[in-house]
């Protein structure tokens, strides 16, 4: 005899298969409008079915080892993990914690994206926020979801102890939004990695109140701008109108031109100079109309062994509007050579020694240029000059050990640097 349950599961199966041949375009409009409202509220009655089975299966999960119910559930069924442990998580909520959002979706009165989003809410109220607060809460979200979508509840949610508990509400949101400025300034990450295609994914987790700044900034460019003098619309490198565009495209190309207006003189001195890249060509290249030209700045970018080029082209249009300085070989030059008349390298020679050396010339360490200091072969203060070849970039970590007399040092024929402790 099949336990209940399992019954009704399969009866429903049974009868949603004779239907399986009948053609809803011939319904009725009410009747489609009909099904489909009745079909949600059945589906979110079989998903809090399912829940409440994965709450209760923990043991289907030790007998195949399975580190919890979800996992087991996306083995069993070809799911995605994601979802499975998301639906585990919720079946333990509503399980232990919140019996009324679970009668709810059982009721078919929410669905399951209004259930995860009230379970995240009441899940992110502060624990010192007593039980009976959080039972309103509940009652109140649950109560929003006949009228209200996901996206009205969640917000609904940051700001439910507003409508449930006022006096409370201040000190307690003062509180969780210092957790989460927190938590936040932890999770913050950016990463650049080359695609291989001339363009560079970038990935990022910033704080909320940066990325408003950073939206804010890009939207600057983004907005349509009227020309006072009539020269029609602005665009983009490639010649499209920005404000045709996809918003995405717009945004990409407000932050290309954000880069381009930002003022090295304003950023931290780096590399001993002003945060500038370098752009290196030929004079030749300079002059043709089809030739390339290398951008030599951070070189932290995965994916980025052999350098960053561009058209001369491109490399011409920076150099007059994007504060990067051209670096013509075989063209005129800045004197680099300083003899015995200066102690430290100028800033035209430490460009030259990162278009040189590009990295720490210790052996084994790419610590990039630009994070590097100039060191004297021969010392200063024992009659080194000032130039290119008694000059060599170290980071500051292999500059101390240069200067360590516990170490010697060994110049490879490649140029680097090999360190040797003394015995």
């Amino acid at each position: 005899m099949l336990h209940p349950i399992l019954e009704v599961i399969v009866g429903n199966r049974a009868a949603l298969k004779s239907v399986a041949d009948c053609n809803p375009t011939f319904m009725s409009t009410a009747d489609k409008a009909a099904a489909l409202t009745e079909l949600v509220a059945l589906q979110a009655q079989e998903t809090e079915l399912l829940l409440r089975l994965l709450a209760s299966a923990q043991d289907v999960a030790e007998g195949t080892a399975a580190r919890d119910a979800g996992d087991w559930l996306a083995h069993a069924t070809r799911s995605r993990h994601e979802d499975t442990r998301d639906a585990f998580r919720l079946a333990v909520a509503l399980d232990r914690r919140y019996q009324v959002l679970a009668r709810a979706l059982r009721d078919g009165e929410t669905n399951l994206a209004q259930a995860q989003v009230i379970a995240r809410a009441l899940d992110g109220l502060p624990r010192e926020v007593p039980a009976e607060i959080v039972a309103m809460a509940e009652q109140r979200l649950v109560g929003d979801a006949a009228l209200f979508g996901p996206r009205q509840l969640a917000r609904l949610g940051r700001r439910i102890l507003d409508l449930v508990a006022p006096e409370i509400a201040d000190a307690t949101e003062a509180k969780r939004l210092a957790a989460l400025e927190e938590a936040a300034h932890r999770k913050t990450r950016l990463s650049l990695r080359r695609v291989g295609d001339g363009t560079t994914r970038l990935t990022g987790l910033l704080p909320d109140a940066a990325a408003t700044r950073l939206a804010t900034y890009l939207e600057a460019f983004t907005n349509p701008r009227k020309d006072p003098e009539g020269r029609g619309p602005v665009l983009t490198r490639a010649g499209d109108p920005l404000d045709r565009l996809p918003y995405p495209r717009r945004l990409g190309e407000a932050f290309l031109h954000l880069l381009e207006v930002v003022d090295p003189k304003r950023l931290p001195v780096h590399g001993g100079d002003a945060t500038t890249l370098l752009i290196t060509m030929t004079l030749d290249q300079l002059r043709a109309e089809l030739a390339t030209a290398e951008v030599i700045g951070a070189s932290h970018v995965p994916g980025d062994d052999d350098g960053c080029f561009v058209t001369a082209a491109e490399a011409r249009r920076l150099a007059c509007s994007a504060n990067l300085v051209p670096m013509v070989l075989g063209g005129k030059s800045e004197i680099l050579d300083q003899g015995r008349a200066q102690r430290l390298f100028t800033a035209a020679q430490h460009r030259a020694l990162i278009y040189r050396d590009r990295h720490c010339r210790a052996e084994g360490c790419h610590i990039p240029g630009t994070w590097a200091e100039a060191h004297h072969w021969i010392s200063w203060l024992l009659g080194g000059l000032t130039d290119l070849d008694n000059g060599v970039l170290l980071c500051r970590h292999h500059h101390l050990r240069i200067h360590d007399p516990a170490y010697t040092t060994e110049r490879l024929p490649s140029g680097d640097i090999r360190f040797h402790r003394r015995r």
